[in-house]
């Protein structure tokens, strides 16, 4: 007989069933991770220690926010240096205690503003920075010895370190003396998020380099912020997430050591950033694994300090569960998950605005999402207690699993000679175009819910004001200050610095120390990469788009039979596959709805052509001339639609061939509509598409009409 005062699990097994009327609660999760509904003592397989002591599972600082809050960052860049610069200060004076500096694509990519690949990229999604006097009023009137500063820059790296160093030394701040950090994470680069200048092999030595001379003359700055923020956005569940990312810093490690520094002497410096998703309990768990992780990966790797072992990290909030659709409420997706960094011990956080789905934040939207980590650290009080979800058993057991998950697949790359070979052989990659593919499919399905977008949707969307960059007065500015500052600078010397720089990329000069002379000769970002370039080369490569995928996820859908009907339909009348150019114009390597499209028209049975990156538009028509394709799909995430893809309809024209169809996907707002219509834009897609929609959309437009007395002539 059952002891009413103590029940059993079988008790509770039998009350659950009785209420759910025996249906299994047992959730799988995208990770592989059977998430039971019930959590108990048994579940707990490992002793999570103590906060403060290895392997910091429960947070690096023995008081954590207890002692003293996470630091309160917002990463922002808007068009010009001056825009910036006013947009810290005004933050700065309402409660941010850190700038995080997100720069033009133009200055990722190593280009000055004034080059011709750049014309719908300067300004549009950060700052433009061309040479050291952008450098100095992006921080002027911040004084650099009390402010840390972290620059989410990795392709040109070397040219935006070196601008910042002499900006410090002109500001008055010896460079032992400046604070933050660098991103500087190339494999990532290569991985999901595309910024990337050279080939790997001079890429990793950059990073090097850059180890080299921070642990000698910049003892407070962070030489690398290894991130995982972008593989998530990209598309990768949390486990892939954590393990890619220990790897990558696992790598840099292993190249570091190996041009001759002493592990402890630099890997303190190291440091982490994750991004934050809705899945609330897993971003927990995700951030406790990481620690120890990284404990256990340094241990391996010969690290004698414990703080070489101790994993800090910085988080932002996803951009990616931000929607254009009902935008309010991204403000509670935003506070959800700020909550789950904050539990999962970060060192600090970035909180992304309600209207960054689509724009840059205005003042408003950027004000509530400021204010959102203040009131988390001021009115909750959940920074009293250190690590509040600690013995959790859920929280514990979900902990255990990720990292079990996590280090089958470390194990694997390690085997397999280590991440710089796994991100050459390009599975790590594949495996996150694969799950990010299986979810687009679950959230046009309506298996995974997102409010306001699959369900709950308005019957009409509520406008918002959207911040607008004007690219054109933008790129005339700098061009000009460009100018300015060629006409001024002494250019032999200049000449000489850089051609110490090539010399220097030719043999083993140290990149950093070398790039510094020419900023305080006032070479530009772009003279600089081109320096490198000269000797490196620039690289490239050609998106391959994962298949399968969407088919086998609607494989006894009978809207996917109807489609790929109407697609075998179309292929007779026309004599062969319809063929579709899928273009990324301008210098954003953000591929993932660029990959979703080819990946799911693909499977419907189109014939796709995968255009390369960082394409011209000019390049694009070219492409789309030489392939006779039916229609171009221009991807856009970074804000250059209006000035690119307009070019491009142009360039068509010109050729005779207006009958080739452009069609437009991605961040667009909703206010930008009109104006790629007018422009000959036959059909938008923005935010939130279901891309079954959209691909019957594209079949009307390629003269199939969908309706049941065209399929029965058929």
């Amino acid at each position: 007989m059952t002891d009413k005062s103590n029940p059993t699990i079988a008790d509770w097994q039998a009350a659950a069933a009785k209420e759910v009327k025996g249906a299994d609660l047992t959730w799988a999760t995208p990770e592989g991770i059977d998430v039971k509904p019930l959590y108990t003592a048994e579940d707990v397989t490992a002793d999570p220690g103590l906060p403060g002591f290895a392997p910091f599972t429960r947070g690096v600082r023995a008081s954590m926010y207890a002692g003293r809050p996470w630091t309160i960052r917002q990463y922002a860049g808007f068009s010009t240096a001056e825009a910036s610069n006013a947009f810290y200060r005004r933050n700065l004076a309402a409660g941010q205690k850190g700038l995080s500096v997100a720069f033009d694509l133009a200055t990722h990519r190593g280009y000055d503003s004034d080059h011709p690949r750049v014309t719908g990229d300067v300004g549009k999604a950060g700052v433009a920075i061309d040479s050291v006097e952008d450098m100095k009023i992006l921080f002027d009137g911040i004084p650099l010895d009390k402010m840390s500063v972290s620059m989410t820059m990795n392709g040109a790296v070397i040219p935006i370190l070196a601008f910042f160093i002499v900006a410090g030394e002109e500001q008055g701040v010896p460079r032992h003396l400046l604070d933050g950090t660098i991103q500087n994470d190339i494999l990532k680069e290569f991985m999901v998020r595309n910024t990337y200048i050279y080939p790997p092999e001079p890429s990793m030595r950059i990073i090097s380099d850059i180890f080299g001379y921070t642990s000698r003359e910049m003892p407070k700055f962070n030489s690398i912020s290894i991130s995982g923020y972008h593989m998530q956005e990209a598309g990768a569940t949390q486990l892939h997430e954590l393990a890619f990312t220990i790897a990558d810093g696992m790598e840099y490690v292993k190249y570091g050591v190996a041009s001759g520094l002493d592990i402890d002497k630099f890997a303190g410096r190291l440091s982490f950033f994750f991004a934050i998703g809705m899945n609330f309990f897993m971003e927990i768990a995700k951030l406790r694994a990481a620690r120890v992780l990284w404990h256990r990966a340094m241990t391996q790797l010969g690290a004698q300090d414990e703080r070489s072992k101790m994993l800090r990290t910085h988080c932002q909030t996803s951009g990616v569960s931000l929607t254009e659709q009902d935008p309010y409420n991204n403000v509670m997706r935003t506070t959800i998950e700020a909550m789950a960094a904050m539990l999962g011990g970060t060192q600090s956080l970035h909180t992304n605005a309600l209207d960054e789905a689509i724009a840059l934040p205005t003042d408003f939207s950027a004000r509530i999402a400021r204010n959102t980590q203040i009131v988390l650290q001021e009115e909750t009080g959940m920074t009293k207690v250190v690590d509040p979800l600690g013995g959790s058993y859920y929280i514990e057991s979900l902990t255990q699993s990720l990292v079990d998950g996590a280090w089958t697949l470390i194990e694997r790359i390690q085997a397999e000679g280590g991440m710089a070979k796994a991100v050459a052989a390009g599975w790590p990659k594949a495996m996150i175009e694969e799950a990010a593919a299986g979810r687009q499919a679950r959230v046009d399905r309506g298996e995974d819910v997102i409010v306001g977008v699959n369900k709950y949707k308005l019957a009409e969307q509520d406008a918002i004001e959207i911040l607008d960059v004007d690219n054109v007065a933008v790129r005339a500015g700098q061009v000009e200050r460009i100018a300015r500052v060629k006409a001024t600078r002494d250019d032999a010397a200049c000449r000489a610095a850089l051609d110490a720089l090539r010399e220097g990329a030719k043999d083993s000069g140290n990149l950093l120390a070398l790039a510094v002379e020419c900023a305080r000769a006032r070479a530009t970002l772009g003279e600089i990469s081109s320096a490198m370039e000269d000797v490196f080369g620039r690289y490239g490569t050609q998106p391959t788009p994962v298949s399968g995928v969407y088919g086998g996820a609607y494989e006894d859908d009978a809207r996917w039979t109807r489609l790929t009907d109407g697609v075998a339909a179309t292929e007779r009348r026309m004599g062969r596959k319809p063929r579709m150019l899928v273009a990324k114009m301008g210098q954003d390597g953000h591929d993932r709805g660029a990959n979703l499209v080819s990946s799911m028209f693909g499977d419907l049975g189109f014939e796709i052509v995968p255009g390369a990156l960082f394409q011209t538009p000019a390049e694009v028509a070219a492409l789309a001339l030489a392939k006779d394709v039916d229609i171009v799909g221009a991807s856009s995430l970074a804000a250059g639609h209006k000035t690119l893809i307009p070019e491009l309809i142009g360039h068509l024209r010109e050729a005779g061939r207006a009958d080739i169809k452009v069609i437009a996907g991605g961040v667009i707002p909703a206010q930008d509509y009109q104006a790629l219509r007018d422009a000959g834009v036959q059909a938008i897609f923005g935010p939130g598409t279901n891309l079954i929609q959209a691909a019957e959309d594209v079949l009307k437009l390629l003269g199939h009409n969908m309706g049941p007395q065209e399929e029965a002539a058929e």
